[in-house]
């Protein structure tokens, strides 16, 4: 009882505490919100087909919205420095689960990639549990390094020799996307941990080259940066995923043509209730509604900055800075995609996409991220 009580207690450090950022958790659930309509509409023509419940996705997804809401408000009230002490335990699950991703009988394999393990009842995607693990691991890692980054041998390049083990887990599966979202948070946080400039132009060029190398050396990501360039070629093929899209974008207008008036999810558009649930918001509720959406996550940028900046710590101003530029560059690289700004990637829009294991893990995150605001110098 006493163990459970310290684990519930939140102590003071260098910052008082005081009410959590409420603008912020507002934003959290009108996104929520939006994400529990929109998949209501999008997956009905899929779950009628599949499972002959027209309402099959969005049953399952508000039985997730109800779990990932109790680990919300119970990991708001924990001391976010309990991610110190379990950060490698963490980053260590989260490697062997990256690591039976490809062990057969264990994983999952769907649309040509296996990112899905399967424990008994549950598939589990490790790279979502990646993402807060590596978050909190390297917050804390930056933290003990201290000003040591800005040497070489000392800071940048255990960091890249650290980020490159990585790298290689998750372009096996294969997830491009991902690795892109991990390799720009890592960055920006050791460029918030004092890194040199210098530093940062080099492992920016680096990390460029690799990238670079990953797309020219596998035919179907070459494929996708060439119809970035050229939407128009190879309709049928690779310009499919992204004709879509636009399609279903520019048919919405500026006022939608109406909730549950979808065209493009009768089987036109891939992933309409996941990756592609962006394009159906725009087609079915207009220019104006997905605008919104932008500008939610544009304020929801402003106000998880505002908590980094006034962080009480440097494990705190690093952990906040990590979360937020996961969610938000993820969020705005789904986007992109959507409207061609991008190349086509395959990631969810957090917290309003379908998918277990990514919305349980953001709001896992965004947890921590209110127990910091709680402690922030000063308040919001």
């Amino acid at each position: 009882m006493t163990t459970i009580k310290k684990l519930f207690s939140e102590k003071k450090h260098s910052g008082n505490l005081h009410k959590p950022d409420y603008w912020l958790i507002l934003i959290i659930f009108i996104l929520i919100a939006i994400g529990i309509l929109m998949i209501s509409s999008a997956s009905v023509v899929i779950a009628k087909s599949i499972f002959k419940d027209s309402f099959y996705f969005l049953k399952k997804h508000l039985l997730i919205v109800a779990l990932g809401i109790i680990i919300f408000f119970i990991i708001q009230k924990i001391d976010y420095h309990f991610l110190e002490k379990w950060a490698p335990t963490m980053m260590l699950i989260s490697l062997i689960l990256l690591i039976a991703v490809f062990i057969p009988g264990l994983s999952i394999k769907s649309g040509g990639a296996t990112r899905w393990v399967r424990l008994g009842p549950l598939s589990i995607q490790p790279t979502e549990i990646l993402k807060i693990a590596f978050i909190a691991y390297l917050a804390s890692w930056l933290e003990k390094k201290g000003k040591g980054i800005r040497n070489f041998s000392y800071g940048l390049l255990p960091f890249l020799i650290m980020l490159g083990f990585i790298s290689i887990l998750v372009i096996k599966q294969p997830d491009l996307g991902t690795l892109f979202v991990l390799a720009s948070t890592a960055g920006i946080m050791f460029f918030v941990a004092g890194a040199a400039i210098s530093q940062i132009i080099f492992g920016a060029s680096m990390a460029g080259l690799v990238f670079w190398e990953f797309i020219r050396t596998a035919n179907y990501r070459m494929a996708r940066f060439m119809v970035f360039l050229n939407p128009s070629q190879d309709i049928k093929g690779a310009a499919y995923h992204i004709n879509q899209a636009l399609l279903a974008i520019g048919s919405g207008g500026l006022w939608g043509r109406g909730f549950n008036e979808s065209r493009q999810k009768y089987f036109y558009l891939p992933e309409p209730f996941t990756d592609s649930i962006f394009a159906i918001i725009s087609e079915e509720m207009g220019f104006l509604f997905s605008a919104t959406i932008v500008v939610l996550f544009l304020i929801f940028a402003w106000r998880a900055f505002k908590i980094a900046k006034n962080a009480p710590d440097i494990f705190g101003r690093l952990l906040a800075t990590g979360i937020t530029c996961w969610i938000v560059l993820q969020a705005f690289i789904n986007i992109g995609t959507m409207i061609s700004i991008l190349p086509m990637t395959g990631i969810p829009l957090p917290l309003i996409s379908y998918g277990g294991s990514s919305f349980i893990s953001t709001m896992f995150a965004l947890g921590v991220l209110i127990n910091i605001s709680k402690k922030t110098v000063r308040q919001n």
